[in-house]
């Protein structure tokens, strides 16, 4: 099996899982934040949804400079609009992970911040740190979601709130 083939078997378990939490953030904590210096519940759900499209970024480019190309948000209103950046996010990284991409996964891919290098990788580890952000970032969520007492989902196996 391909390196592209294994990224996307992944994607597409992760993205059920990434779905049920998504799904359950509330339209009305929106700006709720469990701790002044926590994301609030909107930018981290953004974070979420919008990490698939990393994997176009990284296989398309040879990397991003925060300093000249800052990062902007989506703004959502409703958990509709979220799900559907999420599956727009989806679409778009699923796009990139074609053969023809198999060998662009060796090259270097570098993350800066003006003269700052924060990180200099190969494409293939900057995908796989992709898909470990989205399981850490929805695993925040679900600690949130927990504390305003809203049942989380399974993720790789039953949860308190769906046992079976």
């Amino acid at each position: 099996m391909t390196m592209i083939k294994m990224f996307l078997k992944e994607m597409e378990q992760e993205a059920l899982t990434t779905k049920k939490m998504l799904s359950r953030v509330p339209n009305d904590k929106l700006d709720w934040q469990p701790h002044p210096k926590s994301m609030n519940m909107r930018s981290l759900a953004t974070h979420v949804a919008e990490l698939p499209a990393w994997i176009t970024l990284v296989l398309t480019s040879d990397g991003l400079d925060f300093a000249t190309t800052p990062y902007q948000p989506y703004l959502f209103n409703t958990n509709e609009q979220l799900m559907a950046h999420f599956e727009k996010s989806l679409i778009d990284g699923r796009s990139q992970l074609v053969e023809s991409n198999e060998a662009k996964l060796e090259e270097i891919w570098t993350l800066r911040m003006g003269e700052q290098i924060l990180n200099a990788s190969s494409k293939f580890d900057n995908i796989r740190f992709t898909f470990c952000q989205i399981v850490h970032h929805r695993a925040q969520l679900g600690v949130y979601l927990r504390l305003l007492d809203i049942p989380i989902p399974g993720s790789y196996g039953p949860s308190a709130d769906e046992p079976f």
